[in-house]
């Protein structure tokens, strides 16, 4: 068969993958759609996209790729599938959504990767375009998939949240401005290792026209190139342009340079963490242009998304925060680090090869107790023993209950699991929701 009549293929019915069927359907392109799963979600969505596709579920057959020009997948797939190392063999292209959207995109778009936080600075930063009068359009990794972006109006800026698996198969990328937040070790069970995933996550700088670090990293500073804009942030004093945090009569502000910008206690988000978020906005803001009353006007008011330090309820005066979004120790132990008083940690799942050693050392002096479930309980038991009080729960409703019980008056219940949530949930979202409905059922 001639190489002009093979076609694509899309590995991974995800949200990914039926947003790269909605794309091929407007580019009026054929392709093959493999799952390896054997009963999938998303089979009835793809033949209302694609009728007349050729869709394959289980196993896939490596003879298929004999009629494969390129396989464009999902990102939740590992490098080390059978089925995409035999595609590498046989040296097909292996690409992202990411690399399609780059490919068709005519407006300017920022990228924003991080360990922790993108998410909020990705929202912070649409918001502040649109308080400025901007048309931006947020995607990728949060919200609306990349290549469902462009089938809108194009906005005046495309706004990117992007993982290390979306980075790692994205060969171009020539952003506006990549944002670089923060790196922690996170998904060693995707990557092959740490090296890997940071590796992933610098390649957001090698294209950029400007970027935005965190100078507290001194791989990201080596990175830039004397060609790009470079604008700096961390939670210390910064230098002339550059953003950070100052102290005046006892405050603390956020600033350019020396210029006091906003007290930090009038920021809407909670947390430390979230003081570092605002000066990543800010920072991208300025490389955009935007003007600073609008900038801070947003931080004045948005007081974050679901799932991020997400205050549910206050009862018996005790608070419930729902953090499951902290699907890392670094996440985790922010989150932590953030809540006044005594903590119950409600905390598990699948662990990603994350150090809970570090974690315990970093939070349990402010435990009162930890209340832990899903598949890695007991090696995050192994790391908090003797450091604090231990419970295991075989649920998140009946964790809820058990740290109900533990908690006293003044203390802060903290759903802040470290984990992945796909042991026992499709996703941190459903998990966040399952913990709000517990602590809206305690009684």
């Amino acid at each position: 068969m001639s190489t002009s009549r093979k076609q694509d293929l899309v590995y991974g019915f995800g949200n990914t993958g039926l947003s790269i069927a909605r794309y091929l359907s407007r580019q009026q392109s054929p392709a093959i759609y493999i799952d390896s799963r054997a009963t999938p979600p998303g089979v009835a969505a793809l033949k209302q996209i694609q009728p007349a596709a050729e869709i394959l579920v289980g196993p896939p057959d490596p003879n298929v790729l004999t009629r494969v020009n390129r396989i464009i997948v999902s990102p939740g797939i590992s490098d080390d599938d059978a089925f995409l190392v035999a595609a590498r063999a046989a040296g097909i292209e292996i690409v992202s959504d990411i690399e399609l959207f780059v490919e068709q995109a005519t407006a300017p778009f920022v990228a924003i990767t991080g360990s922790n936080g993108k998410s909020t600075v990705t929202t912070l930063l649409t918001k502040m375009c649109e308080a400025a009068g901007l048309t931006a359009h947020a995607g990728a990794n949060l919200g609306t998939p990349a290549l469902d972006l462009l089938a809108a109006e194009t906005p005046d800026l495309f706004v990117l949240e992007l993982s290390s698996f979306q980075l790692q198969r994205t060969r171009h990328l020539p952003a506006r401005i990549a944002v670089l937040l923060n790196i922690s070790a996170d998904h060693l069970d995707w990557h092959r290792d740490e090296a890997e995933y940071r590796e992933a996550k610098y390649r957001i700088l090698n294209e950029a026209s400007a970027v935005v670090i965190n100078r507290t990293d001194a791989e990201s500073r080596n990175r830039v190139t004397a060609e790009q804009t470079c604008r700096s942030f961390a939670l210390n004093e910064p230098r002339r342009q550059n953003y950070g945090l100052t102290e005046h009569d006892g405050e603390t502000f956020l600033s350019r340079g020396d210029e006091r910008l906003l007290p930090t206690s009038k920021i809407a988000l909670v947390g430390v963490h979230n003081q570092e978020n605002a000066l990543a906005a800010l920072a991208t803001g300025d490389v955009l242009g935007l003007p600073m009353p609008a900038m801070l006007s947003v931080l004045e008011s948005f007081a974050g998304l679901p799932h991020r330090m997400q205050r549910v309820r206050r009862w018996h005066d005790v608070d419930f925060i729902n953090d499951s979004k902290a699907t890392n120790v670094a996440a985790a132990i922010a989150a932590v680090s953030s809540v006044g008083g005594p903590v119950v940690l409600i905390a598990g799942g699948q662990g990603k090869g994350g150090d809970f050693s570090a974690f315990a050392a970093a939070v349990h002096d402010k435990l009162r107790a930890a209340v832990l479930i899903g598949e890695d309980a007991d090696v995050i038991a192994g790391a908090f023993a003797n450091k604090t009080n231990i419970l295991h729960a075989d649920s998140l409703g009946a964790a809820v209950s058990l740290a109900a019980r533990e908690a006293q008056s003044g203390d802060t219940v903290l759903l802040a699991p470290a984990c992945a949530s796909f042991d026992q949930f499709a996703n941190y979202m459903q998990r966040g929701i399952a913990f709000c409905d517990a602590v809206e059922a305690l009684r």
